[in-house]
């Protein structure tokens, strides 16, 4: 299929999937139940980190998370004692992601804004790098606290380890993305929408490779950047938005054949 082509049906696919029917049955609608930008982006950064399996059980784990921390994230985050913050490892959230996970994330979150900073700061990129790559890897440094057998190492992905890093695109496409339909929040004002990649996951990929426009076999940084090459030609200032195309055809498609 020649990409013009390509591009023509899937344009046809951001009108049946680029909706806020989209919101209430995707992890994005824990980030919506709030109003303070600390605590969207707080809210949006734990609820994409557990982003795997099931989409009901990902908002149910979101839930808890969220009521663990009192129901006001960035609050939680600036005014919790020591105790409390170790108290969370009682909870054991999502699948693999455990209490000491949890509790370990939360602490080294605390520390980024009572350091005065944000997940807006601590991922914005250089201006002469084109997409998240880098900054990826900085705040993953960060967040690790130069401990390489950091727990927190299996749940903050790596491009540089040629990983997708699926969740954390998802996570910035949310937070990036200037939204008409309102959908994403688009809050990170001092970040730029064409920098961003589409969040690659098997629905997503295998759209991809079905229109063509992906060649890659594998989901991993390597197909992200392939990606990349097609949509950002499609729509330079807003090539994430083909990810509503690809994603929601790709869970479509599933939902129709079984």
């Amino acid at each position: 299929m020649l990409h013009s082509d390509a591009k023509e049906q899937l344009d046809a696919f951001l009108d049946r999937y680029h909706t806020r029917a989209f919101i209430p049955v995707d992890p994005i609608s824990i980030p919506h139940l709030f109003e303070k930008y600390a605590d969207i982006e707080i809210a949006a950064f734990l609820t994409a980190t557990i982003a795997w399996g099931k989409r009901k059980a990902i908002l149910a784990s979101a839930r808890r998370m969220m009521a663990h921390l009192d129901g006001a994230p960035h609050d939680f985050l600036l005014n919790a004692s020591e105790g409390e913050l170790r108290n969370l490892r009682a909870h054991n959230i999502h699948r693999t992601f455990l209490g000491e996970d949890f509790a370990q994330l939360v602490s080294r979150l605390a520390h980024l804004y009572r350091a005065g900073s944000s997940l807006e700061q601590a991922l914005l990129p250089l201006s002469d790098e084109v997409n998240y790559y880098a900054a990826i890897e900085r705040f993953r440094a960060v967040m690790l606290g130069g401990q390489t057998q950091n727990r927190l190492s299996k749940h903050l992905s790596s491009p540089a380890k040629n990983s997708a890093s699926k969740r954390m695109l998802m996570f910035l496409r949310w937070m990036v993305r200037r939204d008409r339909i309102g959908v994403d929040f688009g809050i990170w004002q001092r970040h730029d929408p064409a920098k961003l990649s589409i969040p690659l996951d098997v629905h997503s990929g295998n759209t991809a490779r079905l229109f063509g426009i992906l060649k890659t076999r594998q989901n991993n940084w390597k197909a992200v950047e392939e990606l990349d090459t097609v949509v950002r030609k499609w729509n330079p200032a807003d090539p994430a938005i083909y990810d509503f195309a690809l994603f929601g055809y790709g869970v479509a498609e599933r939902n129709l054949l079984q």
